[in-house]
C-alpha cells in the first residue's frame, strides 16, 4: 500500500516549505494515455503507484483522439475493451486519398487478421476518465490532480522521487522509481539533462474543428490540391480537421487574414462550404510545431522517461499514441518484478529502452521518408498531385493496402500484456 504521511507534517526542503511527504514504490509524472496505462499494470500487480498530472483534468483541445489495433489488444488483455467500446466513438478502417487521376485507399486495416482491424476514434479525455475509474478500482493506485513537478529529488545521483506545486503549496512525493510520462513538453525530461537527438520535420500542423453533417462518410479521409494537404478525422457531431503547412509559415498564412484560410478549406473540401463560416477567429485554430526527437538515454538512476518524454513522435501516421502505451506495457512488463521485490537495478531501466528503441528509431524512420519525400513534395508542388499508375494498381490489392496499416496501428514488435496473478480491486475511490 501507499504509505501517506498526512499534512500535518510540515518541513523545509530544497529552500521550499513541504506541506506533505508520501512515499511509494513509483510516482508516474503525466497522466496521459503512457502514464495513466503504466500506473494502472503496475498498481494491478500490488505495485504501490502514485499517478501525478499538472492538469485539473484530462479535457484539453486537439490531444489525439486515435486507439490504434494493438492498444485494443492490449485493453482486451486486460478486460476492458469491450467495455470501452460501450462509449461513444467511431471507427477508421481505412484511410482514402483522392488524388489529381482518381481515389485510391492505401490504407486498410481491414484485411488484417487481428481481433480489432480499425482504429478507435474516441475523445482522449474520455478514455482517460474511464481508465482512471479503473485505476482507482485498485487499492494500490492513487491519481493527484493538479500538481506541477517543480523538482526532481537528486540524493547523490539518484532519483528519489519529485517535488511538485498545487493550489496549496509544496509536497513531495519519494519513490523507488520516478517515470516520466509527460509527454513533448516533458518537464522531467529538461530538469533531468538528458541529451536528445533532433530531428526536423519540414512542416507544422493547424488543428480546428468544424460541425460534420450526419450523412457524411465516417472514419478519416485525406485532401490534396497544390501545395496543400488536409486530414479528416470524424469526431461523431464535428469533423477534427489537421491542416499542413510548412514549416515555420504560420505568421505568414495569419497575415493573409482568416478568410484565406476558410477559402483554402474550402477548395479542399468543398463540401465544407456552408460551415465554413463558423471558422471565425485564430483563436479556435491551434498551431502544434511539429518536432521529432529521441533521447539517447531515456533513463538514470531512480529515472526512467517513457512515451514522447523519451522519443517526441512528428503526427504522420498518428502513431505517438500507440508507441507511447507500447512504452507504457513494456515498463510494466519489465521493471514489475524488481519492484515487487525492492531490487530495482539501472540495467533494469536499461533494458526497457533496450526493447522499445528499436521500434520507436523504424517508426520515426519511416516517418521522415514520408516527411521529406512525400509531404514536402506535396507542399512544394504547384500542380495538382497524382499517384503513379502502378500506385493506383497495387493498392486495388487488400494485401498491399493492409502493410502501411500493419506499419501503423500495430507496429514493429508490438508489446503485450503479462499476465501474473489475479489483481484484487475496491470499489472506485475519489482523487
Amino acid at each position: 500500500m501507499v504509505l501517506d504521511t498526512n499534512a500535518t507534517t510540515v518541513h523545509r526542503s530544497s529552500e521550499h516549505e513541504i506541506r506533505d511527504s508520501e512515499q511509494t514504490t513509483c510516482c508516474v509524472v503525466g497522466g496521459g494515455p503512457a502514464g495513466m496505462i503504466l500506473a494502472y499494470l503496475l498498481a494491478r500487480q500490488q505495485v504501490p503507484v502514485i499517478l501525478l498530472e499538472a492538469h485539473k483534468d484530462f479535457d484539453r483541445d486537439f490531444r489525439g483522439d486515435t486507439i490504434h489495433p494493438s492498444v485494443m489488444e492490449n485493453l482486451d488483455e486486460l478486460g476492458l475493451a469491450e467495455r470501452l467500446l460501450q462509449l461513444r466513438h467511431t471507427k477508421i478502417r481505412n484511410i482514402a486519398l483522392p488524388t489529381g487521376n482518381g481515389s485510391a485507399t492505401p490504407i486498410d486495416f481491414s484485411p488484417l487478421k487481428i481481433k480489432y482491424p480499425y482504429v478507435t476514434l474516441m475523445p482522449q479525455s474520455e478514455f482517460l476518465d474511464f481508465m482512471a475509474a479503473e485505476a482507482q478500482r485498485l487499492p494500490h493506485f492513487k491519481l493527484i490532480m493538479g500538481g506541477r513537478v517543480e523538482e526532481l529529488i537528486d540524493e547523490g545521483g539518484v532519483v528519489r522521487g519529485v517535488r511538485y506545486q498545487s493550489g496549496d503549496g509544496w509536497h513531495e512525493i519519494r519513490a523507488t522509481l520516478t517515470v516520466g510520462a509527460d509527454g513533448r513538453f516533458s518537464r522531467l525530461r529538461r530538469l533531468s539533462g538528458l541529451e536528445a537527438i533532433t530531428t526536423s520535420p519540414p512542416m507544422d500542423v493547424l488543428w480546428f474543428r468544424l460541425p460534420r453533417l450526419a450523412t457524411e462518410p465516417e472514419g478519416a479521409m485525406a485532401r490534396v490540391k497544390p501545395g496543400r494537404l488536409m486530414a479528416m478525422l470524424d469526431r461523431r457531431e464535428q469533423w477534427q480537421i489537421a491542416y499542413v503547412i510548412p514549416k515555420d509559415s504560420f505568421r505568414e498564412l495569419k497575415e493573409a487574414g482568416i478568410q484565406a484560410l476558410r477559402q483554402s478549406i474550402v477548395e479542399l473540401a468543398p463540401e465544407l462550404a456552408d460551415r465554413v463560416d463558423g471558422l471565425q477567429d485564430w483563436k479556435q485554430v491551434a498551431l502544434l510545431s511539429v518536432a521529432a526527437d529521441r533521447l539517447r538515454q531515456w533513463y538514470k538512476p531512480g529515472l526512467l522517461l517513457i512515451g514522447d518524454a523519451a522519443h517526441t513522435m512528428s503526427p504522420v501516421g498518428g502513431v505517438g499514441i500507440n508507441y507511447a502505451i507500447q512504452d507504457a506495457v513494456a515498463t510494466a512488463n519489465i521493471l514489475t518484478a524488481p519492484l515487487q521485490t525492492g531490487r530495482l537495478r539501472l540495467s533494469d531501466l536499461r533494458a526497457v529502452q533496450r526493447r522499445r528503441e528499436l521500434p520507436t528509431r523504424f517508426i520515426q524512420t519511416i516517418q521522415s521518408i514520408i516527411q521529406q519525400r512525400v509531404i514536402s513534395s506535396l507542399l512544394d508542388s504547384r500542380a495538382q498531385p497524382k499517384l503513379p499508375g502502378l500506385v493506383l494498381w497495387l493498392v486495388q490489392f487488400r494485401f498491399v493496402r493492409s502493410i502501411p496499416a500493419r506499419v501503423m496501428g500495430i507496429g514493429l514488435r508490438p508489446e503485450h500484456v503479462q499476465q501474473r496473478h489475479e489483481i484484487a480491486t475496491t470499489a472506485p475511490r475519489p482523487a
